[in-house]
């Protein structure tokens, strides 16, 4: 048995895989444009309309508004949607801390559900289970890059006269029996943070198709500005939550990779998944039939350690990092468990009682490997399976 890395041995891998993000001479030369110009801002440059254009029509989307990050593009959705004080909005509890925030930012109570064991996305019954008088609206999150069940989350929502914003974070490109996310809903929010599949840095944008809608987004977006009225005139409470012209003008060059690159992922997705599948004690997630895209901004398995010499979760991936495998174990718990939530109380909803059992384990047994390992290739794919076969055969090490 070949000893393991993490205690002396000769790692599976020494080369890096692709780095991110990814540039060329089109991000260098957009860069250059618009420093020349001096027009840096959107207010005045034309580099953000262009993107809002090409992204909403690339997602499918009528309108599109650009955001200084996603976070924003949520808090902007639900102001532009009206919910606010008291207003419940159903939430997953495994997701980024953001979906959550921006709810408690406009006043609104998160309700939190959980998730669906076989995808991490959340549970269209149990989002039923959860809907009150006072809900308002449902935000599905489109996790790791994989699309919610968009059939009954849209069907709840009719039936209950809910909107539903969907958090697209993760999910640029993906889609959902051949439609796009973000494009579904009545809002999407993107982000385009350092680590998505398309990226500026930090920035976001929201998709819609409401003409008034996206009016109102718009606004909010430019301290409550409309449009050709005058410049001093402020019809609603917003705020400066504007892109630059130098983000818009990568996102523009970024765009143009974003099919093959997603193209790339699927097809080192579902290999990976087919050679991990054969591992004892290595579980990766479903795809669901429905999905015709998986945006793959993370890949995630399961671990179980009993089958792994009980070495727990966070030992596997130190050995698989020292394997050259960079990977991480994702959210240490859901988000009513962090410091900031339970000690919030809203009547009945006291986060610190609350226990929803997918969720937790997803906490416990999840690891994540970054989407820039699967723009990779197959060999790289395989030396992922190599440093976990390596890990398994060598358990008792650890």
């Amino acid at each position: 048995m070949k000893k393991l890395a993490i205690n002396g041995g000769t790692p599976v891998r020494r080369r890096p895989f692709p780095k991110w993000p990814i540039y060329d001479r089109l991000e260098q030369s957009a860069i250059q444009e618009v420093l020349k110009s001096r027009r840096w801002g959107c207010l005045d440059g034309n580099k953000v309309s262009e993107f809002e254009n090409k992204f909403a029509k690339y997602q499918g989307a009528k309108f599109g508004i650009c955001t200084v990050n996603g976070t924003a593009s949520l808090r902007v959705a639900l102001q532009a949607l009206n919910v606010g004080a008291v207003d419940e909005v159903i939430i997953p509890a495994y997701t980024f801390v953001a979906t959550a925030s921006a709810i408690l930012d406009v006043n609104a109570i998160p309700v939190f559900v959980d998730i669906n064991e076989n995808t991490y996305n959340i549970e269209p019954d149990k989002i039923e289970e959860a809907i009150t008088e006072r809900t308002k609206a449902i935000i599905p999150v489109h996790f790791a890059g994989m699309p919610s069940d968009m059939d009954r989350i849209m069907e709840i929502a009719t039936k209950h006269n809910l909107f539903i914003i969907e958090d697209a974070a993760q999910a640029h490109g993906a889609e959902w029996k051949g439609r796009k996310v973000g494009a579904i809903g009545d809002i999407g929010c993107f982000s385009f943070q350092s680590s998505k599949n398309v990226t500026c840095g930090e920035g976001g944008i929201l998709l819609c198709d409401d003409e008034e809608l996206a009016k109102r987004c718009r606004a909010i977006v430019n301290h409550g500005r409309r449009e050709h009225a005058p410049w001093y005139m402020h019809y609603e409470l917003g705020s400066n939550y504007r892109m630059t012209e130098f983000q818009a003008a990568i996102l523009i060059a970024q765009l143009t990779r974003l099919d093959e690159q997603n193209k790339t992922r699927n097809d080192n997705g579902k290999y990976l998944t087919e050679r991990l599948n054969k591992i004892e004690g290595i579980e990766p997630l479903n795809r669901d039939e429905h999905v015709t895209v998986h945006a793959y901004h993370l890949y995630i398995f399961k671990y179980d350690k009993k089958l792994f010499a009980n070495a727990s979760r966070e030992q596997f991936v130190k050995a698989l990092n020292a394997e050259g495998i960079p990977a991480t174990t994702g959210y240490a718990m859901p988000l009513y468990r962090q410091p900031a939530f339970e000690t919030i109380s809203f009547g009945k909803y006291n986060y610190s009682s609350l226990h929803l059992p997918v969720s937790e384990a997803a906490c416990k047994q999840s690891v994540w490997l970054p989407q820039n390992l699967l723009l990779g290739s197959k060999a790289d794919m395989d030396d992922i399976v190599e440093a976990i076969e390596k890990i398994k055969l060598n358990a008792k090490e650890l």
